[in-house]
């Protein structure tokens, strides 16, 4: 009988780089937070708490909100990246002219510093002197108080990171057209199909693996967003605008950096209780259709 063939270990070799990076820049830092989480912190020394954080975190007067506003920004910018990059995706291969161009201009803001992006649109959304209101008064049109109404402040940062990030979710689906074969649509053009039919019943279903890397891409972006809130607004005006993530941070400012790093372990635990089981649920509805 010939011998059992032995499996050589010299493939695996090739994990141990992502394998250390993961380990030194993801699972010890995901430990120790869980650790300071549980003490009372600072740079000279750590002091067991237990769970005392997370009861103060629990009992913060504006968590409630910040949790909401967190939540509806996740959804409001997910949703609105999803439907306009797909729309911008079937424009941009539609064989326009100059789409090349196009597709550079709407993929450029990705390319800039997020925070570059928010004091850009701090100036263009002022009441008085913002371009934007200038512009809407030379047409008889009296503007709104963008970032200065607490009504409208979360939906005016939702609209600019909604412009700044919706190149990347067209590009996803560009990517997803190009895996269509043109038999389908050719096989809906001999069954009398409209181009709204050939949309419905062949773009989006054969789509919809790129639709669920672009959901869930945007509601994580969404759920953990601080830089760009932070740069328009800093939560305000009052707590308007908070989200979890800037909450944890005027923690931090305050020096409360046990409480702020049970924040972070409780944003972390909410963003994977809403995540897992979409993704779950929309990779399945994918392998399904």
């Amino acid at each position: 009988m010939p011998a059992k063939s032995r499996i050589s270990p010299y493939p695996y070799w090739f994990f141990l780089p992502a394998a250390a990076i993961f380990v030194v820049f993801f699972l010890v830092p995901t430990v120790a937070s869980f650790y300071f989480s549980l003490t009372y912190w600072d740079p000279f020394e750590a002091r067991f708490a237990g769970w005392d954080n997370y009861v103060q975190f629990f009992s913060e007067p504006y968590l409630l909100r910040g949790t909401v506003n967190t939540l509806a920004f996740a959804v409001l910018t997910s949703g609105m990246k999803t439907v306009i990059g797909l729309l911008l995706a079937v424009l941009l291969t539609s064989g326009m002219m100059g789409q090349s161009l196009l597709r550079s201009i709407v993929f450029f803001p990705v390319l800039v510093s997020t925070i570059g992006v928010g004091l850009l649109f701090q100036e263009l959304m002022h009441p008085t002197q913002g371009a934007i209101n200038v512009a809407l008064a030379a047409v008889g049109i009296d503007g709104p108080g963008w970032l200065t109404n607490p009504s409208l402040a979360l939906f005016s940062v939702a609209l600019v990171d909604v412009w700044r990030g919706v190149g990347l979710a067209t590009l996803i689906y560009i990517a997803g057209l190009a895996t269509i074969g043109p038999e389908y649509y050719e096989a809906a053009r001999i069954d009398g199909a409209t181009r709204l039919q050939q949309f419905w019943r062949v773009t989006v279903p054969l789509i919809r693996p790129a639709t669920t890397t672009v959901i869930i891409l945007s509601l994580i972006g969404g759920l953990r967003l601080f830089d760009l809130i932070w740069a328009m607004t800093r939560g305000g005006p009052g707590f308007s605008s908070d989200v979890l993530a800037s909450v944890i941070y005027k923690q931090y400012q305050a020096g409360f950096w046990g409480l702020s790093t049970a924040g972070n372990v409780i944003l972390f635990l909410l963003i994977a209780l809403i995540i897992a089981p979409l993704a779950w649920w929309l990779n399945r509805r994918s392998i399904d259709s």
